[in-house]
């Protein structure tokens, strides 16, 4: 995936070292991100409202402002961050480094090989681009700030980044906290919800792609010379 998000910047590549830095950072910030977790989950009110808490407190907020604030200490200042699409291609590179740990740590949870093998084709296909998309409209919207000055910036980004997370994780969680009764025929809406998510929002999000990407194209673009009147060409030579 991080190959595939690079070759939209195939054009004005960044630098190997910072994009391994990006996923490097995203990774680490998993093990703040664990124990800050653990101690949220302690006020956890449980039920529906816990299931709500959880997804949008203990998970999209901590997991999320991880992300941005490994986007910010491995590229924010940097020379190669020069150019709108790098907001996308950075930050999704720490979503998915953030994504690479994360995942693992679920497998080595898995009590069986069916587990595994479950936890791993349901998190490719969903749970994995979600940290990428996720992260990916976060840094959009700060580099459309830092470069263009429109926008909602990086903690406007963030979050939307957080609300989509919590989306995704909310309509899961609400799955299992269900009363038994009438309620349980809002699984199968809940279930399509992350489908929706991922789907529309990396529609979306190479539709932002594409327009950074146009805008630093015009950035770099070289500047046409001067018309001049007819016979006034001998001075260019």
């Amino acid at each position: 995936m991080m190959a595939f998000i690079a070759r939209f910047d195939s054009k004005r590549p960044e630098p190997k070292k910072q994009l391994r830095l990006a996923a490097v950072l995203g990774g680490l910030s998993t093990i703040p991100v664990i124990f800050l977790q653990l101690a949220l989950e302690k006020a956890n009110p449980g039920g529906m409202t816990g299931a709500l808490y959880t997804a949008f407190f203990v998970a999209a907020l901590t997991e999320e402002t991880a992300k941005a604030l490994a986007l910010y200490f491995a590229v924010w200042r940097h020379p190669a961050f020069d150019e709108r699409l790098d907001g996308i291609v950075y930050a999704t590179r720490a979503g998915l480094g953030f994504a690479l740990v994360e995942n693992v740590g679920y497998l080595m949870g898995a009590e069986s090989a069916s587990g595994f093998v479950g936890i791993f084709v349901l998190r490719a296909v969903l749970a994995v681009p979600g940290h990428a998309i996720y992260a990916g409209f976060m840094g959009y919207w700060a580099a459309r700030q830092k470069f263009d000055g429109v926008g909602p910036g990086l903690l406007g980004g963030l979050g939307i980044a957080i609300f989509l997370h919590g989306a995704y994780d909310a309509a899961l969680f609400l799955c299992g906290a269900l009363p038994h009764g009438p309620m349980q025929v809002l699984i199968l809406p809940l279930i399509i919800v992350p489908f929706v998510v991922v789907i529309a929002g990396y529609r979306r999000l190479k539709a932002h792609a594409a327009e950074a990407l146009r805008l630093d194209d015009l950035q770099h673009a070289p500047r046409p010379l001067p018309r001049l009147p007819f016979g006034m060409g001998f001075v260019l030579r």
